[in-house]
């Protein structure tokens, strides 16, 4: 459920060999992404951090307060469709972010994409966790698994399909975790 320290260590990386200053967080929970993200980041630099629950988000707030980095971000409670519809509705964020996070609900990582390419700039970065999902994508579709596994299984396979095929970004997919894919935007 939390970011694991590996994959931490590669967020905070990319967004400091970035420079990014700008960024969005789709998917919260308790904030491991969230504070290695704000770490990263310069002082003036700002993360959108969007979650349907923010009795979570407060759990971990106290670590970005402790860590000198509440100030960075702008936490926005809801359905994250709606809110990046919210940002994509202001002509200024077009473009504006440098970087994005998404850890949120897994059928709907292909209709984040769309959103985050329109927000995210060229050059910038759009990281997926979880898109290898215990290793299930790469299973037989017959495969013993739960419900709820297969289901999000097959999410993430479409999702991988979509990535690899999509001429707006260069992908790379790690094995770091439960799978992290990194596109970065080129269109």
């Amino acid at each position: 459920m939390a970011t694991p320290p590996d994959e931490a260590q590669l967020l905070g990386m990319l967004i400091r060999l970035m420079g990014a200053r700008n960024t969005i967080e789709v998917g919260v929970f308790t904030g491991c992404s969230l504070l290695a993200t704000a770490l990263a980041l310069p002082d003036d630099g700002k993360v959108v951090a969007i979650d349907v629950n923010r009795e979570y988000y407060e759990l971990g707030r106290p670590f970005l307060e402790k860590a000198g980095v509440a100030h960075k971000v702008d936490f926005r409670e809801g359905p994250a469709l709606d809110h990046l519809d919210a940002l994509l509705a202001d002509a200024r964020n077009v473009g504006a972010f440098d970087f994005a996070f998404v850890d949120a609900d897994k059928p709907s990582y292909a209709l984040y994409h769309e959103r985050l390419l329109r927000l995210v700039r060229v050059g910038g970065a759009v990281v997926y966790d979880n898109t290898l999902w215990d290793g299930t994508v790469a299973l037989p579709h017959d495969a013993p698994l739960s419900d709820h596994d297969r289901r999000i299984s097959a999410a993430m396979r479409d999702l991988n399909a979509r990535l690899s095929a999509d001429e707006r970004v260069e992908v790379c997919q790690l094995t770091v975790a439960d799978g992290v894919t990194i596109c970065r935007r080129v269109v």
